[in-house]
C-alpha cells in the first residue's frame, strides 16, 4: 500500500493493488503496518457502513470529540466522490476542498486527519461507503456544515436534485460555525 499526501495537511490517499479475475476482485483497503511505516498513527475504534443512491449528498460532517476523530474511508460498492474540507482553525489550508473519486473496483481509500469535515455524493446508481473511525460516535460533539455553502464551494457531482437529510439541509455555514467558535483547532 502506498500513501500519497494531498494538499490538506494529514490527508492521504491510500493506494493498493486490485487483484481481479473472472470471479471479481480482491484488495486490501487498509493495512495498519503500511500506514504506520509512512509515519501516520491511526487506531480504529468504530466501523460504519453507509449505502446511498445516486445524487445523495451526505455531509459535511466533523467531530469536536476531545480525542479527535480521524477516518479511513473506502467505497465497497458502486462509485462516489469523497469530499474533504479543512475546517481546522489555524490550518494553512483552512476552507480548502479536496475531492477524491472512489470506486469499489479501484484501489483507493482516503485517510482523513481529525478535525476535517467529510462528505460524499454518489455518482453511480447506488454506492456503499465503509469507514473506520479513530473514536466512537459521540452525538454532542458531532457537527455539520452546509454542504452547499458558497464560501466552501464544493464541486458536487450531482446529476439531478441533490438528496439531503433534514439535518444536512439545515446545517449552518462555515462562517456561522467559525463565529460560534464551533470549529476544531489545527495542530
Amino acid at each position: 500500500m502506498k500513501l500519497r499526501e494531498l494538499s490538506i495537511p494529514g490527508l492521504f490517499v491510500l493506494e493498493s493493488p486490485v487483484h481481479g479475475d473472472d470471479r471479481g476482485f480482491f484488495r486490501e483497503w487498509f493495512k495498519l503496518g503500511d500506514v504506520e511505516a509512512a509515519g501516520v498513527s491511526f487506531h480504529a475504534e468504530q466501523a460504519n457502513l453507509s449505502m446511498s443512491s445516486r445524487d445523495v449528498v451526505r455531509g459535511l460532517h466533523y467531530s469536536l470529540a476531545p480525542q479527535g476523530q480521524a477516518k479511513v474511508v473506502t467505497c465497497v460498492f458502486g462509485e462516489l466522490d469523497d469530499v474533504i474540507v479543512d475546517v481546522r482553525v489555524g490550518s494553512p489550508s483552512f476552507a480548502r476542498v479536496e475531492v477524491v473519486h472512489l470506486g469499489a473496483s479501484e484501489g483507493r481509500s482516503v485517510l482523513l486527519p481529525a478535525g476535517v469535515a467529510h462528505g460524499f455524493c454518489v455518482t453511480s446508481e447506488t454506492a456503499a461507503l465503509s469507514y473506520l473511525l479513530s473514536s466512537p460516535f459521540n452525538a454532542p460533539f458531532e457537527l455539520e456544515i452546509d454542504p452547499f455553502d458558497p464560501q466552501i464551494n464544493v464541486p458536487w457531482t450531482v446529476h439531478g436534485e441533490p438528496l439531503l437529510s433534514p439535518k444536512d439541509a439545515a446545517a449552518p455555514s462555515l462562517a456561522a460555525r467559525l463565529a460560534a467558535n464551533e470549529l476544531p483547532a489545527f495542530g
